[in-house]
């Protein structure tokens, strides 16, 4: 086609559509006869160069950064309360909702008159206002009557295990007990597999515990816990709690599985307690870190309406901290900055002051020691020593809701008030229209909807000046896959990582971002709010998804410094990004490489990461050249994701379907080809001497 009619044609935006139409018809006209009167186009070399790769090992650009990646986590698709948060009980605290007996029932004989309600005139304190009271009429031992409650989408059972469970109860009208605490299988074939008992209930509120050690049954999802009682009075219930055992055995502690499969990928840091559930959709639902310290049965929760959901804040500011020491990661504090979504933001000046003494406040319940307040009150909660702290966020992508475009006021507000009391400090931006003052880094979020979108962005960095502040890319993701990535995100992810790990000397700091999510039920409108989603869970099982093998397999795999690369006859496909919002023509198409590649290099033991993404879906050679080490011994070792097609995943019942395999090869050294699998990722570790 004549490109310059096509870009005639297309500026002419005052001809009517019959004129347009005509044109095309003339145009199209001209194509074809173009087309049956042009010679044959000149054929595809029979053998195309091969791709060439060249590493300088003893010129080192820049150092890797330690911290590059990480964790990013907020309460959406019940990423806490049904999700990494050990509870069990769903609704333990007959919460303050419309219908505030959900996922609680009354179990009686067929036909008996008993009856259970939520009351309000019996609060355990001022954060649980709210009781259960269980009036009975006649119960025996063989015909007990009780409250049994459905967990999140059921309570797990597994054989040889410990449950702690626990209650606070005060007891009317002539009852004294006993009362009994069972897991019980659901429907027809229902059983008990554990079951322990309270001797004698008080008149005044009292928190009773107790321990159901289960045998050789299970592992089951399909079970209640019961509460129940075989002597006719009134008991009233709150907070009813019952945990399985702990990651570390931590009281109030999260889940095993899934802190397991989050240790595997040696975070360095945790970004907590993330997006739209610090600011909440209304300020009254902003993420209140001072409701969330003290004993849990201290703590009122709230509504998450940013994602719709109760929380119960059972994940409170030091549990984030345990996490965080549990897993060897640093905190990153994000911190209320005056800013809500639909209720916007605060002007800076006098009404901002009481956020700002509140984010110093929290900085100070994380470090302070005992002379402080608020570090004395940590150590009041359980923890006596003091957490170390490098880094704040002031906010999280303030400039997205309504209302007035206030962040860059507020966020100067909080940066002197935070360097002049804390100078060592980094303080984060959550956006880059920040004029005021200084900020020591800038949060970028990018959320791709294609592979081939993420690919294309691969090199952003590369070229980007080195003068400003440091990047953290504070939420990320390829979003292809429901409820987790596939392999296409997988690739997406793992080409953008070869850019960020590239240029860690700008990019210092990275993290996924939706973490988790509870797959439950996902077929009638379950759990999920948002999806892709590194790793999945039911009540019973977990997984990684491929991109979040692509993760562990970066996070495992680098040494301390960025080595030189610089590549020859890399194929490319065509890439047309959408248009722009609010119309307008699409940009021109774009080549992106179908290869990726970065290298880094440990200065101690000489060995070499070298990782090579191929989005293809056929093998591709790429030949290397190593300069600047005496030799490179002659096996390596080799982990590589792959899988057959782009749409391979890995799912709550096949968790393994794609995953890395580990071996070792020969053949290498400093210089040598090799061969890439079609869809694949692949580190290979090579040694130097």
């Amino acid at each position: 086609m004549n490109p310059t009619f096509l870009q005639w044609f297309d500026r002419d935006e005052q001809k009517s559509n019959v004129w347009r139409m005509a044109l095309l018809l003339v145009l199209i006209g001209r194509v074809a006869g173009a087309q049956d009167a042009a010679p044959a186009a000149a054929p595809t070399p029979a053998n195309p160069p091969t791709p060439l790769v060249t590493i300088q090992a003893d010129q080192a650009t820049a150092r890797v950064s330690p911290i590059l990646y990480g964790l990013m986590t907020e309460e959406i698709n019940y990423s806490y309360d049904g999700g990494l948060y050990g509870e069990l009980v769903n609704n333990r605290s007959f919460r303050p909702e419309t219908n505030n007996m959900r996922h609680w029932q009354l179990v009686q004989p067929e036909g008996a008159a008993n009856s259970m309600s939520v009351v309000s005139d019996q609060p355990l304190n001022d954060a649980q206002t709210n009781s259960l009271k269980l009036e009975v009429a006649a119960a025996t031992e063989s015909q007990p009557v009780g409250i049994a409650n459905d967990g999140f989408w059921g309570i797990p059972v597994r054989p040889h295990t410990e449950y702690h469970a626990s209650f606070y109860a005060k007891a009317a009208g002539g009852f004294t007990g006993p009362v009994t605490v069972s897991l019980v299988r659901d429907g027809a074939n229902a059983a008990v597999f554990a079951a322990a008992q309270v001797s004698s209930i008080t008149a005044d509120w009292k928190k009773y515990a107790l321990t159901l050690t289960t045998g050789e049954a299970g592992p089951s999802k399909d079970n209640h816990l019961l509460v129940s009682v075989a002597k006719p009075g009134t008991i009233y219930f709150t907070f009813v709690s019952l945990f399985p055992p702990t990651f570390n055995n931590r009281p109030n502690g999260n889940r095993p599985d899934l802190m397991q499969l989050l240790a595997d990928m040696k975070p360095s840091f945790l970004r907590f307690p993330g997006g739209n559930y610090l600011e909440g959709r209304t300020f009254a639902n902003r993420f209140n870190w001072k409701n969330t310290i003290h004993d849990i049965s201290r703590r009122p929760g709230h509504l998450n309406d940013g994602w719709g959901y109760w929380s119960t804040d059972g994940m409170g500011l030091l549990e984030f901290l345990e996490w965080c020491e549990d897993l060897h990661m640093q905190p990153v504090l994000a911190i209320y900055a005056g800013y809500s979504m639909a209720s916007g933001g605060i002007e800076p000046g006098p009404d901002l002051d009481p956020y700002v003494q509140d984010g110093l406040d929290e900085i100070e319940y994380v470090t302070g020691g005992p002379d402080s307040t608020w570090g004395g009150q940590r150590i009041a909660d359980g923890h006596p020593a003091s957490f170390a702290l490098n880094y704040v966020e002031i906010g999280n992508e303030d400039n997205l809701g309504t209302g007035p475009r206030t962040y860059d006021g507020r966020f100067t507000q909080f940066f002197k008030a935070i360097k002049a009391k804390y100078p060592r400090l980094q303080v984060i931006a959550t956006s880059p229209r920040v004029t005021n003052s200084v900020p020591d880094l800038i949060d970028e979020h990018l959320y791709p909807n294609t592979e081939l979108d993420m690919e294309s962005r691969a090199h952003n960095f590369d070229s980007r000046p080195r003068t400003g502040q440091k990047v953290f890319v504070g939420e990320w993701a390829t979003r292809v896959g429901r409820p987790t990535p596939t392999m296409a995100a997988a690739l997406g992810d793992a080409a953008w990582m070869t850019g960020m790990e590239r240029n860690s000397d700008l990019v210092i700091i990275s993290s996924y971002a939706p973490l988790l999510v509870n797959v439950s039920d996902l077929n009638r409108g379950g759990s999920m709010q948002w999806p892709s989603d590194l790793i999945g869970y039911d009540a019973l099982g977990s997984y990684g998804s491929p991109s979040y093998y692509a993760q562990k397999i970066f996070s495992n795999n680098h040494g301390d410094q960025i080595l030189p690369t610089t590549t020859q006859d890399f194929p490319t496909r065509p890439y047309q990004a959408a248009g722009r919002r609010g119309g307008g023509n699409p940009p021109p198409p774009r080549q992106v490489p179908t290869l990726f590649v970065d290298a880094t290099r440990d200065s101690q033991t000489k060995a070499i990461y070298l990782k090579v993404v191929n989005s293809l879906g056929a093998p591709q050679e790429v030949h290397f050249q190593i300069s600047g080490l005496s030799g490179i011994e002659p096996s390596a070792k080799s982990t590589v994701l792959s899988a057959e097609n782009l749409d391979d995943t890995n799912t709550i019942d096949a968790p393994k379907k794609v995953v890395p395999v580990a071996t070792t090869v020969t053949g290498v050294g400093k210089s040598f080809t090799r061969a890439f699998p079609p869809y694949s990722i692949t580190v290979l570790q090579l040694q130097g001497t």
